[in-house]
């Protein structure tokens, strides 16, 4: 009896353990699926100067923030964590990708960086009484269209350097080039993707809401500014157009061989464009906190309202980030470049 009581006992106990292990097995497999949703969160500061290819002198005063974005969409257990992080948001893969696929976006997020450098030097030159020169390089591919027979060719991001052997001096001469062959027509295009140049053939097509002919790709034009000084800015894995701002104030005095801070710290956001306007940028909360991490004594935050009510403006959003963080740094608001270097020169 007492023999049969013991293995009832261990029946239970070896019955209990295997449910035990499989509810783990159950639970993390739950946890490790994945969701629909990227994860945004606070990122981090960096040095400007860093980034900067000169013989010039560097001062490394002045930091630009990042957003950290989960590099696939996150799992059951990710999703869950991220609504105990008061700063992290969930973003449907449909809205942070679209219509594009994770490596497309990438070279998407590739192109707005180096777009934001070129604005930055360019502006910074002319700012500083210098005289900068625009190289035509090519078109850069952002969309292509369905009727396109390049569609399962290009890229979005790819270069298009030349046609059927002929290389412009403007987009426009490329566009009229392309205009002036036949519908059907065959066409042979030079394309520069990851620094190796590739060759497809393809036809002119009927360009979308357009009288116009193509080869049926939305475009903008690569250009690569020159100054002399020579100066270049290599930002390395770093995507998103939002640092153009801190790019123009270290490539300005870089040029004019300042110190706008006086080694004070300094961050902000904000795209830049070539007349010196500072756009609109996203998740200017979590790059607050990521410069007060850092130990930044001023933000400058865009003041655009494209899209968006004042009450919903990055400045008014980081005033509140601010205050809701305890934090002592100025948030500053800046419409144009000439706003964040007056507010320098003013205090520094």
């Amino acid at each position: 009896m007492d023999n049969h009581s013991s293995q009832k006992k261990t029946h239970k106990k070896l019955r209990n353990w295997l449910i035990t292990f499989a509810i783990i097995i159950v639970v993390s497999v739950v946890s490790l699926w994945p969701t629909d949703y990227f994860i945004e969160s606070p990122g981090q500061a960096f040095e400007v100067g860093q980034f900067m290819e000169t013989k010039r002198k560097k001062s490394n005063n002045l930091y630009m923030v990042t957003v950290s974005v989960t590099s696939r969409p996150a799992n059951v257990l990710q999703y869950l964590w991220s609504y105990t992080q008061p700063f992290d948001s969930r973003t449907p893969s449909s809205e942070l990708l679209g219509n594009q696929t994770s490596s497309q976006y990438e070279e998407l997020q590739n192109w707005y960086m180096e777009t934001s450098q070129q604005n930055a030097i360019y502006y910074a030159a002319k700012k500083a009484g210098l005289k900068p020169k625009l190289k035509y390089l090519g078109v850069y591919v952002m969309d292509i269209q369905k009727n396109s027979s390049f569609k399962n060719k290009l890229q979005i991001g790819d270069t298009v350097l030349g046609t059927n052997g002929h290389r412009f001096h403007s987009t426009r001469q490329m566009q009229n080039y392309l205009n002036s062959q036949k519908a059907g027509s065959t066409v042979k295009i030079l394309v520069m993707r990851n620094k190796a140049k590739k060759t497809f053939t393809g036809k002119i097509v009927k360009l979308s809401n357009s009288n116009r002919k193509g080869i049926g790709i939305q475009l903008v034009e690569h250009v690569d500014v020159q100054t002399k000084p020579a100066l270049s800015i290599n930002a390395e894995n770093i995507g998103g157009s939002s640092a153009g701002l801190m790019f123009s104030l270290e490539s300005y005095q870089i040029f004019t061989k300042q110190n706008l801070t006086k080694n004070h710290k300094v961050a902000g956001t904000g795209t830049i464009d070539p007349t010196g306007k500072v756009g609109i940028i996203g998740g200017v909360d979590k790059k607050v906190v990521a410069a007060n991490k850092a130990g930044a004594e001023v933000f400058f935050a865009p003041t655009d309202r494209s899209g968006v009510k004042k009450s919903e403006t990055n400045y008014e959003v980081a005033k509140r980030t601010a205050k809701r963080i305890h934090s002592k740094m100025k948030i500053v608001p800046v419409a144009n470049f000439e706003d964040a270097l007056s507010y320098l020169q003013k205090h520094y």
